[in-house]
C-alpha cells in the first residue's frame, strides 16, 4: 500500500508512529505538509501538487488536520476524495466534528448523553441561559477553543455573567455547559478505530485543575470502560461519521455524558497510559479501507463508522 499522511510537524509523537506502524507492517509511507499542497480543479482531472509534482498512485490517505487549518486541511482532503483515493477519516466528517455546536446538535439528535448546554446569539438574557444549564457553577468554552483552551469554570452566578458578557462583548461565540461536580477534574478517552474502541485512559487534571487535558498537566491511565460508555462512544463516532475519533466524556450519576468528538486525536497520551499499538490499528484499518474502492457495495467490507451514517446527517 501506498499511503499518505497528512501532517505538518513529521516530527510529532503521532505522525512518527504511524508511519513506524506503516513501515513495520511493509507499507510505503509518506507524510505531506498539507499547507504545502496546491490543489488544481479540473474537470474528470483534479489533482494535488506539492513540491513541485503530482500526487499521484496513493491507496489511502490518513489526515491529522489541526484545528487551526481546518478549511484548507479539509479541502486537501477533499481533493484526494476527488481522486478515488480512499481516506481514513472523511473531510464532511471532520467538518462536522470541529464545529462545537454543531457536532454537539448531532450527538443530541442520535440520542447521546452529554451535560446540559446552551447557545445564544449574543443575547442579553445571561441569567436566563446560566439557569438554563442548572446554575452555577457552569462551564463557558469558546467554539474555537482545542486543548482545554478557551474554557472557564464560573463557581458563581455573578462570575458567570461576567465571564459571559466579556465573551459578548468580545464577539466570541461560546457555550455554556453546566458542571458535574462528580467527575471531580476527570474524564476518559476512548479511542475508536472502524466501530471498535480499541484503548480507553481516565485522566486526571493536576490538583485545582478541572480541565483533565494531558496539554494541561492532566495524567493519564489504562482504564476499562464500562458496556455504557463504550456503547456511548461508538454511538457518538457513528453519528458524526468517523471512521477514528477520540471521544472523551464525563462519567456523571446519569451515565456517560459525551464532551467531544476529536477526528484527529493524539496517540502519545493513549499509547503510553494503555501499552496497546494504537497506530497499528489505525495503519490495519486504513489498508482494509484501501482494498474496496470508493463506493464499493462488495460483502464483506470495511465496517467504518463514516460508512453507516443515516442521510439526514450527511450535513
Amino acid at each position: 500500500m501506498k499511503l499518505a499522511i497528512l501532517s505538518r510537524e513529521p516530527k510529532l509523537y503521532s505522525t512518527k508512529r504511524l508511519v513506524e506502524a506503516a513501515e513495520l507492517r511493509g507499507h510505503q509511507v509518506e507524510v505531506i505538509d498539507h499547507l504545502q499542497c496546491n490543489l488544481v480543479l479540473e474537470k474528470g482531472a483534479p489533482s494535488i501538487v506539492y513540491e513541485g509534482r503530482k500526487l499521484e498512485d496513493f491507496d489511502a490517505v490518513i489526515p491529522r488536520i489541526g484545528a487551526s487549518v481546518t478549511f484548507y486541511g479539509t479541502a486537501v482532503v477533499r481533493q484526494f476524495e476527488m481522486m478515488k483515493v480512499r481516506t481514513a477519516v472523511e473531510s464532511q466528517a471532520i467538518v462536522r466534528s470541529r464545529d462545537k455546536l454543531r457536532s454537539m446538535q448531532i450527538l443530541a439528535r442520535a440520542g447521546v448523553g452529554m451535560p446540559k448546554t446552551a447557545f445564544t446569539n449574543y443575547s442579553d438574557e445571561v441569567l436566563e441561559m446560566i439557569q438554563q444549564v442548572g446554575g452555577a457553577p457552569v462551564i463557558i468554552k469558546l467554539l474555537e477553543g482545542t486543548q482545554g483552551l478557551g474554557v472557564v469554570l464560573a463557581e458563581t452566578e455573578k462570575a458567570a455573567q461576567s465571564v459571559i458578557e466579556a465573551f459578548h462583548n468580545l464577539k466570541a461565540r461560546i457555550i455554556v455547559q453546566e458542571f458535574i461536580a462528580e467527575s471531580k477534574g476527570a474524564d476518559l478517552r476512548a479511542f475508536v478505530v472502524n466501530g471498535e474502541v480499541v484503548g480507553a485512559m481516565k485522566r486526571q487534571g493536576k490538583e485545582g485543575e478541572f480541565r483533565s487535558n494531558l496539554h494541561r498537566g492532566g495524567t493519564g491511565k489504562l482504564v476499562k470502560l464500562t458496556r455504557a460508555e463504550k456503547a456511548a462512544a461508538l454511538l457518538a463516532t457513528k453519528a458524526l461519521g468517523l471512521g477514528i475519533a477520540g471521544v472523551d466524556m464525563l462519567q456523571s450519576k446519569r451515565g456517560p455524558l459525551v464532551l467531544e468528538v476529536n477526528s484527529s486525536p493524539g496517540l502519545e497520551g493513549i499509547e503510553k497510559a494503555t501499552g496497546l499499538d494504537i497506530a497499528g490499528k489505525i495503519i490495519e484499518y486504513t489498508a482494509e479501507l484501501s482494498k474496496h474502492k470508493k463506493g464499493s457495495k462488495k460483502k464483506g467490507g470495511t465496517k467504518s463508522a463514516a460508512k453507516s451514517l443515516p442521510d439526514t446527517q450527511s450535513d
